[in-house]
């Protein structure tokens, strides 16, 4: 046996056969490169992937998930813009993981593996200067809906604040379907009957306006922004949860909390997210593609950064389009497999300039057909609402405006009656 085996090793050369990669030189640093911000202790993927005994097990499943492209998770039709966040693994890497597999999957030499990556206690956006925990678990049945709940916390800050990251840390990804953090300025009435860290359920008709801070649903990144710009939190502001609870047939407890960053510079610009929203639509039964459109048109000029489709189990395609003063046209985004599975945001290398007249035009397909694996129910009429079962059309998008600007300009001007 030692004898056939050093003859192999001969051979191997000699044919011009490459040894298999190995986990510790090879494979080691594409998973950090790739796939271990999700796949670790406490984040959304469910398995970890830190270690070659982690690692081993799941070689094959690897291999097929890389080879499919169905890992890393990601959707935008290359044809149309560059994104800063692209997750699409090189083709040289999907080749390595998959000799690695082919090959048995070896370990090789521990000394050749490369320095860990340094986590910070979870934080994916380095320790924050402010942490913003709910103040008592929630009790979570074992079966059943759940409304939205709204959680207020008091952030009790005497001075206005630049917030450059902000993270959600859901407390039980079990139960906890997407977690939004609000800002309420100072004197605002909304939700005037929330009490502080005791979950609230909005009486028809009192959502009101609010400012999105940062959000959580499965594959959404943490909020990292570049040097200079901010997020404006004023003095006396509140941070409101918006928790999405899902049963999952076994009683849970959550404690969410989300961490903020500020900014360690100057703040020339702030970052305030928007939408193209349309609630008003009806999903007939066996429709295999329902389209959805919306529209958000620019005030002033102002520049994006951050596109973010959101639907829900029907959601098909969705495609941003600017619409240019001048007639002309551009795809910003195309997704044309939406997967309500990885709620993905997508970040343009380059920031795109928006004129005054400019407009976000949103295009979305459903698939409310027998066809649709994820469909809940085919024979039902589908309209907007909270629950997964029902359906959503938003087009969010970041904008940057000078810090010291009126929000209010980048609105469309109304026209004098008449005109």
């Amino acid at each position: 046996m030692t004898l056939r085996i050093g003859l192999i090793g001969l051979l191997v050369p000699a044919l011009g056969l490459a040894a298999a990669p190995t986990f510790s030189k090879e494979v080691a640093p594409i998973l950090q490169k790739n796939c271990q911000s999700c796949h670790r202790p406490g984040e959304a993927a469910p398995f970890s992937l830190l270690t070659y005994k982690e690692a081993r097990p799941w070689a094959s499943s690897i291999k097929e998930a890389v080879q499919t492209r169905k890992m890393p998770p990601w959707f935008a039709d290359p044809h149309y813009g560059k994104f800063s966040n692209d997750r699409t693994m090189a083709a040289k890497d999907v080749e390595t993981l998959v000799a690695w597999a082919n090959g048995g999957a070896p370990e090789g030499n521990p000394k050749d593996l490369p320095k860990p990556v340094a986590f910070v206690d979870g934080w994916n956006i380095g320790k924050p200067d402010l942490t913003v925990k709910m103040s008592q678990p929630y009790e979570v049945p074992a079966s059943g809906t759940i409304d939205y709940q709204y959680i207020l916390v008091p952030l009790n800050l005497t001075e206005d604040k630049w917030v450059s990251s902000a993270e959600v840390r859901p407390g039980n990804r079990a139960v906890v379907h997407h977690v939004i953090a609000y800002l309420r300025p100072p004197g605002s009435g909304w939700l005037k009957g929330a009490q502080p860290g005791v979950p609230y359920v909005p009486k028809r008709g009192e959502n009101g306006p609010n400012e999105f801070l940062v959000g959580y649903a499965p594959g959404s990144p943490a909020t990292v922004l570049p040097e200079g710009q901010g997020k404006l939190v004023q003095a006396g502001s509140d941070v409101i949860l918006q928790v999405h609870y899902t049963t999952n047939g076994k009683p849970g407890t959550d404690l969410s909390s989300i961490g903020l960053v500020y900014a360690k510079g100057p703040v020339k610009e702030r970052v305030y997210t928007v939408s193209a929203t349309n609630n008003r639509f009806a999903i007939a039964p066996g429709d295999a593609n329902y389209e959805v459109k919306s529209s958000f048109e620019f005030g002033a000029e102002t520049r994006i950064n951050f596109l973010a489709p959101h639907m829900h189990l029907r959601g098909k395609d969705f495609k941003f389009t600017a619409v240019y003063p001048t007639g002309e046209s551009e795809v910003l985004l195309n997704v044309p497999k939406y997967d309500f599975s990885w709620q993905l945001s997508y970040q343009p290398a380059k920031e795109i300039v928006m004129p005054a007249g400019s407009r976000i035009d949103c295009v979305a397909h459903f698939d409310n057909s027998p066809n649709n694996p994820n469909n809940p129910d085919p024979t039902k009429v589908v309209k907007w609402g909270d629950q997964s079962w029902e359906e959503m059309m938003m087009g969010f998008f970041n904008v940057t405006v000078p810090a010291d600007k009126d929000l209010r300009s980048i609105l469309p001007q109304r026209k004098p009656a008449g005109d």
